[in-house]
């Protein structure tokens, strides 16, 4: 039984795991649960709030990172910046799903949309219910004049990680070319992406062209994806190879050339080897990659325990719903402590360290009680029901070729418009949706209100093309 057959009929964890093919590749859904865990907590462990006025009532409150204090700390940053594991698992869960559907639809007319749909439901519907919460809460805040101190912090900050799911975007809508390339050229095509990220830092460091190193974005996840590819054919064969290469590969880079030693980006750095991504990160992806590969094993024997892979059966379940709101939760801990007047120590000190594991704790359980609310958002939506005395299988395929060549385009315009519309908010914050605020994406300065209105406008197209592809198919 699938994930999307237990959202339809109500299947809980238990009976989930229980019904779970010895063909299932378990320890890609532990890689997928891990990595976002990861960012999670390492995003409560980097957050540093500090007031310099009366807190929750006023100005003066701000969040930085613990890194740019604690420069030392930056090491921690080539374990816990762990969103290439989760792309390179995407690129793997990709191919088998777009080849599936291939297989199901031999005229080829409604794959593509079929596959948006399938692969973006589950991600775009919670998030657009956070987008929603709130913008809500945004335009509540501006109509009764409230605000000030965290509360404009938290509408700058919690849509922040919404780049992660713009990249994701990106990289479901180019899986059927870019699978195409894979299965003609191998490594090949993995090749060049890897060469194509090299040139670009090349032309941007050493010749200072502008703009191009905002093909990274493209090249650096988009070649983590790729391996993903490989995995899915049984391609990574020897993965401490690819993990050696790639640490050796990052740890020169960062010793000899102008890249940092943070894998996430810092306060006022000149260069970040996140925004935009830099051939260090690739290598970083890269180690990632074969030093979790490398561990398959053993930790794959461990997952067929009963208790533990129904564990991770209903982390699956929320992970999503979980990462959206874990900012919210970490920022509402906060607001909590500023509004009973609690001292918040100077980060990094002793006082704050001692602090540290109960502020962890207490968004833990406030990210819980969000996905207890909004968990029900992640689940797929039913299909609907067959009609009785549907088409003939000629009379769909027909159909299915005729509205091919509208509904490719027109699938594509939608993930484009919700992948530029998502990462122009992670930019901009639901703060600026009144303030006229803007955000350089790319080379074009996006507000918020573009953002949200290119994110609903794409999604609601993936969705009716995809829902009219299925219904002729």
């Amino acid at each position: 039984m699938t994930a999307t057959a237990s959202a339809r009929t109500g299947v809980g964890a238990r009976e989930l795991a229980a019904a779970t093919p010895s063909t299932r590749d378990r320890y890609v859904d532990l890689l997928r649960v891990a990595s976002l865990g990861t960012v999670v907590l390492g995003h409560w462990l980097m957050a540093a709030v500090t007031t310099g006025g009366d807190g929750a009532s006023g100005g003066g409150v701000e969040v930085g990172n613990l890194l740019a204090v604690e420069p030392r700390l930056q090491i921690l940053t080539w374990a816990l910046q762990i969103m290439p594991v989760f792309f390179f698992v995407g690129g793997f869960s990709h191919a088998l799903a777009y080849r599936s559907l291939s297989r199901k639809s031999p005229d080829g007319g409604s794959v593509y949309p079929a596959f948006l749909r399938v692969r973006l439901q589950r991600l775009l519907r919670p998030t657009m219910v956070f987008i929603g919460v709130w913008g809500a809460a945004a335009v509540l805040l501006h109509l009764t004049g409230r605000g000030g101190g965290l509360l404009d912090v938290a509408l700058r900050l919690v849509a922040q990680p919404l780049w992660f799911i713009g990249v994701y975007l990106a990289m479901v809508a180019f899986t059927p070319p870019l699978l195409k390339l894979h299965e003609r050229y191998g490594w090949g095509a993995f090749g060049g992406l890897v060469a194509a990220a090299a040139l670009v830092d090349v032309l941007r460091f050493a010749l200072d062209v502008p703009f191009v190193e905002f093909l990274d974005f493209a090249f650096v996840w988009l070649a983590i994806h790729q391996l993903g590819f490989l995995r899915a054919d049984g391609r990574l064969t020897r993965p401490y190879l690819l993990a050696g290469a790639g640490l050796a590969g990052a740890a020169l880079l960062v010793a000899y050339g102008p890249y940092p030693l943070s894998m996430v980006g810092m306060p006022g750095e000149k260069v970040s080897n996140m925004a935009p991504p830099t051939f260090a990160l690739l290598c970083h992806g890269l180690w990632l990659v074969g030093a979790v590969e490398w561990l398959r094993g053993p930790v794959a024997r461990w997952l067929e325990r009963p208790k533990v892979w129904r564990t991770v059966v209903a982390a699956n379940g929320v992970s999503m719903t979980a990462f959206l709101w874990h900012l919210s939760a970490m920022l509402g801990v906060y607001g909590v402590l500023l509004a009973l007047e609690v001292d918040l120590p100077a980060p990094a000190s002793g006082d704050w360290w001692l602090q540290l594991p109960l502020r962890i704790g207490a968004a833990a359980v406030l990210t819980a009680g969000l996905v207890a609310v909004f968990r029900s958002f992640e689940r797929p939506a039913a299909r609907s029901a067959a009609r009785p005395g549907g088409r003939s299988a000629r009379t769909r395929a027909g159909s299915s070729r005729r509205s091919g060549a509208f509904s490719g385009p027109a699938a594509a315009l939608g993930a484009t418009l919700c992948l530029f519309g998502v990462l122009g908010l992670s930019m901009v914050g639901f703060g600026g949706l009144f303030e006229g605020r803007s955000a350089l994406l790319i080379a074009v300065q996006v507000t918020a209100p573009v953002a949200v209105a290119m994110t609903l406008a794409g999604w609601a197209l993936v969705e009716l093309i995809g829902r009219g592809e299925r219904s002729s198919a």
